[in-house]
C-alpha cells in the first residue's frame, strides 16, 4: 500500500502537492519590499490599502506610480520596480481596495471613479498630491489609469496604458450580461489549473514559462485559503465594474500624453465565455484594439511587443523595462 501511495503521489504535478494558500490579505506572500498600509474612511467604514514605497537608488528623477491589473497585485510589478528604482525613480504600487493585501468589505460600491479617488488620497497621504507623477496602468489597471487621468489631469506628467482592458464595450457589442451571483459562482470554482488554461490561451498565446507560475500560485492561493468567500465575492464585484463601466468611449478626452504598450498575442476580453461563437472570436484583438486606442487619444505614442501577450512585463521583463524606461525619459 505504501507503494502505491507513493506511485501515486509522484503521478500529481508539483503545484497539487505544494500549492500554497493565503487568507484574504495574502498574508505571507512576499512582495519583496515592506508593506504599508494606509487608513482611510470610504463609504462609511474604514478600509486599510496595502501599498509599496520603494526608494529611488541615485539621483532622483520623479515618481512612478503602477496600478495592477483585476488579475495581478502590486508586488506583480516586482521586476518593473527594481528597474525603476534603479534608474532613479521612486515607485508607489498599491494594492487596490478588494484585491490582494488590502481590505475587502462585503459591502462596497466599486467603481473606477472610486478606486481613482482612493488611489489619489493615497497620494494627499503621502504628500505627492502637489507633484506631478508618472502613471502606468495594466489590465484593468488601464482601466482605472484612464478613469484617474480624466479626473485628476493635473497630477500626472505622462499616462502608460499596457494593455489596459476596456478598449472596447463588450456589452454593446453583444457580449451577455449576467450578474454578481453568477459571477460570484463561477469565481468559487477557481484553483491553480483554471487559472493557468485561462492565462495560458488569453494571456500567452500558448505557451507557459515557469515563470509565470509564481503568480497563478499567488492568485489561486488566496481561493485555496481561508478566505475564499471574502475574495471570490471582491472579484465578483469588481467584475461588474470592469464589464458596466467602459472608458473606451472616453479615450478622445484624454488631455496627458500617453503611451500604449500593446503586447500583440494577448485576447483579452471579459465575459468572453459567454458570448456566441461568432462574436466570441473577434473579440480582444489587440492588434486592432492598440491601434484604435491609439488614433482616438490626442497625441498618443503605440509601442508594441510582437511576440509578448497580456503581461508583458512578467512575460519579458528587460524589454518591457527598457521600453517603459525610454518612453518615461522622453516624457522630461
Amino acid at each position: 500500500m505504501r507503494i502505491l501511495a507513493a506511485a501515486l503521489l509522484a503521478c500529481l504535478p508539483l503545484t497539487a502537492l505544494a500549492a500554497p494558500t493565503y487568507d484574504a490579505r495574502l498574508q505571507g506572500f512576499d512582495y519583496g519590499w515592506p508593506v504599508k498600509t494606509f487608513t482611510f474612511d470610504s463609504q462609511r467604514q474604514s478600509l486599510e490599502m496595502a501599498y509599496l514605497d520603494v526608494p529611488a537608488s541615485g539621483r532622483p528623477l520623479g515618481t512612478v506610480v503602477l496600478l495592477h491589473g483585476k488579475n495581478f497585485c502590486a508586488g506583480t510589478w516586482k521586476e518593473a520596480i527594481s528597474a525603476l528604482s534603479a534608474a532613479g525613480y521612486r515607485v508607489i504600487a498599491p494594492d487596490q481596495i478588494g484585491f490582494c493585501k488590502s481590505s475587502k468589505p462585503l459591502r462596497y460600491q466599486y467603481s473606477f471613479g472610486q478606486l481613482a479617488a482612493n488611489t489619489q488620497a493615497l497620494l494627499t497621504y503621502l504628500k505627492l498630491d502637489g507633484t506631478k507623477v508618472d502613471l502606468v496602468g495594466h489590465s484593468m489597471g488601464g482601466m482605472l489609469a484612464t478613469r484617474f487621468a480624466l479626473q485628476y489631469p493635473q497630477q500626472l506628467r505622462h499616462l502608460a496604458l499596457v494593455n489596459p482592458i476596456g478598449l472596447e464595450d463588450w456589452k454593446a457589442k453583444g457580449v451577455p450580461w449576467r450578474s454578481v451571483d453568477a459571477w460570484y459562482a463561477n469565481e468559487l470554482k477557481t484553483n491553480f489549473d483554471s487559472i493557468k488554461k485561462y492565462q495560458l490561451e488569453v494571456y500567452y498565446g500558448g505557451e507557459w514559462k515557469p515563470e509565470y507560475e509564481h503568480w497563478a500560485l499567488m492568485q489561486s492561493g488566496m481561493y485555496a485559503g481561508p478566505g475564499q468567500q471574502a475574495v471570490a465575492w471582491s472579484q465578483a464585484l469588481t467584475s461588474d465594474m470592469v464589464f458596466n463601466q467602459p472608458v473606451v468611449y472616453e479615450l478622445p478626452n484624454l488631455r496627458v500624453p500617453t503611451t500604449l504598450f500593446i503586447g500583440q498575442k494577448d485576447r483579452t476580453a471579459i465575459g468572453r465565455d459567454l458570448a456566441p461563437a461568432a462574436l466570441k472570436a473577434t473579440l480582444g484583438d489587440y492588434p486592432a484594439l492598440g491601434k484604435a486606442a491609439a488614433a482616438a487619444i490626442p497625441g498618443a505614442t503605440l509601442v508594441t511587443f510582437d511576440e509578448l501577450g497580456h503581461s508583458p512585463q512578467v512575460q519579458d521583463p528587460a524589454q518591457f523595462n527598457a521600453a517603459l524606461l525610454k518612453a518615461l525619459a522622453a516624457g522630461k
